[in-house]
């Protein structure tokens, strides 16, 4: 039989999920030689032997690699023989001449579940228990190519037995980088609010018994603090609404399975699929009328679940706690807290107690946030699990987008790859600013990354522009919904004109206004606006979204104009508060006009008693969309204005309508479903005016309003009715953690990109 030598390098995450052992079981049993290394580039092989069994090792390496891996590409070249006596692993290596992907953190499998439990195993209740396929990944990540060396382990000798199964090929240890043992790993401990460590012989076992008594606890987990407190105590989450300053916000839990998931909401089999796989989001799911706390999730039917995706996690709940609320431990605006003493003094008046370890985490990665939507799963915040977010894309320059303020995540670009951050929140504040520039660079040392270009948002006073203004390279401005439709348009693999819908609460538009009910036509370079909600104004500017009554003024006058005296009655404000909002509307003063959707959301919500104030994001809009009675299937008068090809949305009679209901006292939820299905019907008739003008029949969906399910489900499905091809965000969010993505690409075809990317892109994970 003919002998063959190959060198092969395979590309796609393949670091850090068990593939070099997989790649030297699979050798061994073919009886082929040589060896497997990591470099910068991926996977390197070099293997000699029979030409047959060589081509079944190739077919099997598709065929059968670990679960956490994802091959994007196979390169092979055939070398002279050498002569190998047999098959090994070699030190990993570096090169700079390609890009190397990095695994995201990783759900414990199953084969460390059991091992912690049983309790003639030396990792019984071993938190930190992992192996080739799970544990920490991106969060313990220092440098590349991935090894020990280079990661947050690096402190943490192995002993003699975790070594022997770090070295033995049949184990599914064998290079597990993170691998350790109660003998030789991290430790707990529990200290109080102080930081005095308290002396107890099983700091778990305490740390339960502190949350069975009401108590609030900064865990560190993974990628950061959660705050935490026993799910079923009424007392203890008002305790911890009040020490956070959080009244109303949902609050995320954790369940201890699927059992106790069932028994609290519905679940249907994609949801499940989502919620026990190996990415563990926090997945929204309706509730069922049960005796959990209201005060979980405040006016909201539905609640935002995760199950345990660590060992530490599932070992809380091992005496009978069934939930836990696990809210990310942070100060409001601030970056999530993950060292130990950035903890202890930032957190010291939220919690009672801190069940610390001393596994560094590297990188802070929140909990990623998903929903079924259509059947898809679209992400509402990409981090742990789903980040880093590698997207093939050939013909890129080494790119630093900078992302929005709000929800911020942004974007790198090199060799053939566009990099998505995981969710950075919001960056407004210096420490949050701070973290931003470390996690960037960060990524960039990773990558070795020199921007050639750095794309921005057009608004002058984000951080995130002004962070651009202060790098090398050149700086591209991008209009912020161009942005939201090409990172739509990107996922779905289109290149192709489209109309794009881009319905968000505010973006700077190119005439200084604010945009956010948008119709344009765009492709990756380019964009012509052809539509948009009427402009009102804000007035007080940003002052209007903490206030939203605010925005139901700005409608009722833009409605009633003088009379609206007659009508303010609806909204319960003291009367000389309302009369100075009016003055400023008249002398347009502090009163930008926005065409934004999400203010219209927020001024209806308002008119129907939803709420005057807010205390989280969108919080209106969010209750506008719970109150919908489903089965209503009217809407109210709307106005489509022509101007020359330009489509402008009077909402004059749509207000008057909303008014009119609400004097005659048609249930809230009827007047919330006839709204959504108004802003569904003149949307629709929109894009069906634009495909007449301009023969373009895809459409694009895109910013953080299509969160809302009712809207996002009911504008597709009369779309696709009426023969439209209809694209939507599922792995990369529709708000501004998805923004980045957009500008990267827009800034290298502005700037030169010529590959025609419609069959170039794909997804690494």
């Amino acid at each position: 039989m003919k002998k063959v030598r190959k060198k092969i390098k395979i590309k796609g995450i393949v670091q850090g999920v068990g593939f070099r052992p997989f790649i030297y079981r699979l050798a061994s049993k073919q009886n082929l030689v040589g060896w497997v290394n990591n470099n910068s580039q991926g996977v390197i092989i070099d293997i000699e032997g029979e030409s047959e069994k060589i081509s079944s090792f190739l077919s099997l390496i598709n065929s059968k690699s670990p679960p956490l891996a994802k091959i994007d590409s196979i390169e092979l070249r055939e070398v002279p023989l050498k002569g190998y006596d047999n098959f090994s692993i070699k030190q990993s290596s570096t090169n700079t001449e390609d890009i190397t992907l990095i695994s995201s953190d990783i759900v414990t499998c199953l084969d460390c579940q059991e091992e912690v439990k049983n309790f003639n195993n030396h990792r019984y209740r071993y938190p930190f228990t992992n192996c080739t396929n799970c544990g920490p990944r991106y969060s313990i990540i220092e440098d590349l190519p991935y090894d020990r060396a280079v990661t947050t382990m690096k402190d943490f000798k192995m002993c003699d037995s975790c070594r022997e199964e770090y070295e033995d090929p049949s184990s599914r240890r064998f290079h597990a980088q993170p691998n350790a043992c109660p003998k030789c790993g991290p430790q707990l401990w529990l200290t109080d609010n102080l930081g005095s460590e308290l002396a107890v012989k099983d700091p778990l076992k305490q740390a339960i018994k502190l949350l069975k008594q009401e108590k609030l606890l900064a865990i560190k987990g993974l990628g950061g603090f959660h705050l935490a407190c026993d799910g079923k105590s009424d007392t203890a989450i008002k305790e911890l609404r009040a020490r956070k300053r959080r009244p109303d916000k949902p609050l995320a839990v954790m369940m201890r399975d699927r059992e106790v998931v069932k028994k609290y909401c519905y679940l249907n089999s994609r949801e499940e699929e989502i919620l026990t796989g190996i990415r563990r989001p926090i997945l929204l799911l309706k509730r069922k009328n049960n005796s959990l706390p209201a005060n979980i999730s405040v006016d909201n039917n539905y609640l935002g679940v995760m199950l345990p995706y660590t060992p530490l996690h599932e070992l809380l709940f091992e005496e009978g706690l069934e939930i836990l609320v696990m809210t990310s431990a942070n100060l409001s605006g601030l970056p999530l807290e993950y060292r130990n003493q950035g903890s202890l003094d930032n957190l010291k008046e939220f919690a009672d107690y801190f069940l610390l370890h001393d596994r560094e985490i590297k990188t802070p990665v929140d909990d990623s946030v998903s929903r079924i939507i259509l059947g898809q799963e679209t992400l509402i915040r990409r981090g742990r699990g789903y980040a880093p977010l590698a997207i093939k894309f050939a013909g890129l320059k080494e790119t630093l987008a900078c992302g929005a303020e709000l929800k911020n995540s942004f974007a790198i670009a090199k060799k053939g790859y566009l990099f998505l951050s995981q969710h950075l929140g919001n960056i407004s504040k210096l420490e949050s600013y701070q973290n931003y520039q470390e996690v960037i660079k960060h990524l960039k040392e990773i990558y070795q990354i020199n921007p050639e270009l750095i794309a921005y948002d057009l608004h002058p006073e984000y951080l995130t522009t002004k962070f651009a203004q202060s790098q090398g390279g050149q700086k591209v401005g991008v209009q912020h919904h161009h942005a939201h439709l090409v990172s739509c348009m990107v996922e779905n693999e289109v290149s192709d004109r489209v109309i794009g819908l881009a319905f968000d609460g505010t973006g700077l538009g190119i005439d200084g206004r604010l945009w956010g009910g948008e119709f344009l036509l765009c492709d990756y370079t380019n964009f012509k606006r052809v539509g948009h909600l009427e402009y009102v104004k804000m007035p007080g500017g940003e002052q209007s979204i903490k206030e939203p009554w605010r925005m139901a003024i700005s409608y009722l006058y833009e409605a009633y104009g003088d009379d609206i005296e007659l009508f303010t009655e609806l909204i319960d404000i003291d009367e000389e508060r309302i009369k100075k909002i009016v003055k400023l509307i008249k002398a347009d003063i502090n009163s930008p006009q926005t065409s934004s959707m999400g203010r219209l959301f927020d001024a209806v919500g308002v008119l129907v008693a939803l709420g005057k104030f807010i205390t989280y994001e969108a919080q209106v809009a969010i209750k506008l969309e719970a109150s919908v009675i489903s089965n209503e299937v009217g809407e109210y008068d709307y106005q489509i204005k022509n101007n020359d090809g330009h489509y402008i949305v009077n909402t004059t009679s749509l207000i008057k309508s909303i008014v009119n209901d609400i004097k005659l006292g048609v249930n809230k939820g009827v007047i919330a479903r006839k709204f959504h299905n108004t802003v569904i019907d003149f949307s629709v008739a929109i894009c069906k005016l634009v495909r007449r003008d301009y023969k373009i029949n895809s459409v694009a969906l895109s910013g953080g309003v299509f969160q809302n399910k009712i809207l996002l489900e009911g504008i597709y499905q009369q779309l696709i009715a009426q023969d439209f091809k209809v694209y939507f965000h599922k792995q990369i969010p529709s708000n501004d953690g998805g923004l980045a993505v957009g500008q990267l690409v827009i800034a290298n075809y502005q700037k030169g990109a010529k590959n025609d990317v419609h069959s170039n892109t794909r997804k690494s994970d």
